[in-house]
């Protein structure tokens, strides 16, 4: 049986609400991509972001526009020219990487890493909300090690304060999507150095960032929005101190392997992040960060239910996936 592609849409619901400073949703709404040859199946899924311009339709269509190169032998890497960087290739590129470690026995993890892959420490995220919301989420998830507090408000400093208060213990990551200005970003900085904040992640627009190039960083700043593939990083070097990697940015684990290396060589920090999905999208890029400064892959606990099988999360520890999972 010659090799087929199918592509499907699945929503899961979110325990709560998920809120950024761009707004909020209460379900994941992912594609599925599956490569079939009957006997071997492959499968990688992706979140569309309209941030980036994307939509689940564009990117169902952007998948099945392919499914006739893929029948014909198409591989991972012609599929790095075939389809733009984004969410549509990154579940080809995993549904890819899962079928061809299905057909030849060879775990991914074993093509790709130099020793086994081991439980890491992935950061929780606390939802924007108002400063006394924020401090009970934060008080609830004071024994997770690490936690990532979504800003981008008027007035960041009631809340990064709040959160300080609730898990004096933790290390905390800022995300402020995109919502500080030139006017407000150096006193934010200095707050934030001041609550011994580890990281603050995209605090300006993306294309709107060159006063990080003039100021003093007290706290390394990590590129999110403003970098999506490997040839962005030597551009952003004077602005940037870390770099998030995210499947569903630079379209599947072939370029973001090729990407996190180009980022070790020029000295960044390095993030590997994830959308709000399931396990399955978050089983390679646990096998991505390994051996990374940070890992913010908590999709799956933000969840009311999850894939079966799934990942194994032990508080905010999570485990290599196993291979009936992915890879």
């Amino acid at each position: 049986m010659p090799v087929q592609l199918q592509v499907t849409t699945e929503s899961f619901p979110i325990s709560g609400s998920f809120t950024i400073s761009r707004g909020s949703k209460t379900e994941a709404e992912v594609v599925t991509c599956t490569i079939s040859d009957g006997a071997f199946s492959g499968v990688g899924e992706c979140v569309p972001y309209r941030r980036y311009g994307e939509s689940i339709e564009g990117v169902i269509a952007d998948i099945q526009a392919i499914s006739a190169a893929i029948t014909d032998g198409l591989d991972r890497v012609a599929l790095q020219t075939v389809m733009k960087p984004g969410a549509a290739r990154n579940a080809v590129d995993c549904a890819l990487w899962d079928y061809e470690a299905k057909r030849s026995g060879l775990s991914v993890a074993s093509q790709i890493l130099h020793e086994p892959a081991t439980p890491l420490v992935t950061a929780y995220t606390i939802s924007l909300g108002d400063a006394d919301t924020m401090y009970e989420n934060a008080k609830v998830n004071a024994h997770r090690p690490l936690l990532k507090i979504k800003l981008g408000t008027e007035d960041d400093e009631s809340r990064m304060r709040a959160v300080r208060k609730a898990a004096p213990n933790s290390r905390i990551i800022v995300d402020a999507n995109e919502g500080w200005t030139d006017d407000n970003i150096e006193r934010h900085l200095q707050i934030a150095a001041d609550l011994n904040v580890s990281l603050i992640e995209q605090p300006l627009p993306a294309g709107k960032d060159d006063i990080l190039a003039r100021i003093k960083r007290q706290v390394q700043i990590c590129a999110d929005e403003s970098v999506h593939s490997t040839a962005d990083l030597e551009t952003l070097r004077n602005r940037y101190d870390a770099i998030n990697i995210k499947l569903d940015k630079t379209g599947g684990l072939t370029e973001a392997l090729m990407m996190k290396q180009e980022a070790v060589r020029l000295g960044y920090t390095i993030m590997v992040g994830c959308m709000v999905g399931t396990s399955l999208a978050m089983a390679p890029a646990v096998l991505l960060a390994q051996g990374t400064d940070y890992a913010d892959l908590d999709g799956p606990l933000l969840l009311a239910s999850d894939r079966d099988p799934a990942l194994t999360y032990d508080g905010s520890l999570v485990h290599p996936p196993e291979r009936s999972l992915w890879g």
